[in-house]
């Protein structure tokens, strides 16, 4: 439990450097990190499909968020080699490498599920649902809360985005 505790202080530290931090770029990838803390805080809680659906969503909008911020930064286009930079980097690497193997160690075996849930969803599936695929039955019955909210924000990032870049085109017209 106490590992728990650790990734929601890290993740209350994250999102203040990341409302905070005047570098895009960086708030960006704070937020990929608390992203990848809360991906790690659902598989403690033994959510792993919560845990894959956050990691998968986090990683596109993190991809997202980096190639729009790299066109509207302006200090990221810099010649100079800025050497903290670049072991804070390594740092970040390393630390994101032991986090996954903690994680990747914490997974329990493939094929045998720590909840008996699961076995619900399978059998009880295609009647409760009325339909013939069971995926389809879980992802639009059980979890259609978890599919909606990771479309909004998908969409919700792709709008910022069309606004950034909006913004920026506005001023370029302005200073010409």
């Amino acid at each position: 439990m106490i590992d728990l505790y650790i990734l929601l202080i890290l993740m209350i530290i994250g999102a203040v450097l990341a409302l905070e931090i005047k570098d895009l770029l960086s708030a960006v990838i704070i937020t990929g990190a608390v992203g990848l803390c809360l991906s790690a805080a659902f598989l403690l809680l033994k959510a792993p499909d919560l845990a894959m659906t956050q990691l998968i969503v986090e990683i596109v909008l993190v991809i997202i968020l980096v190639r729009a911020t790299i066109f509207t930064d302006s200090r990221v286009q810099q010649t100079k080699r800025n050497y903290a930079n670049f072991i804070a980097v390594l740092i970040s690497i390393s630390f994101f490498l032991g986090a996954s193997g903690y994680v990747i160690a914490k997974l329990p075996i493939f094929g045998k599920p720590l909840m008996r849930i699961s076995r619900t969803y399978l059998s009880e599936a295609l009647s409760q649902a009325s339909v013939n695929n069971v995926v389809a039955a879980i992802t639009l019955d059980y979890r259609i809360f978890d599919t909606f909210l990771a479309l909004v924000a998908l969409f919700t990032c792709l709008i910022a985005i069309m606004a950034l870049s909006r913004a920026k085109s506005k001023e370029q017209k302005t200073n010409f």
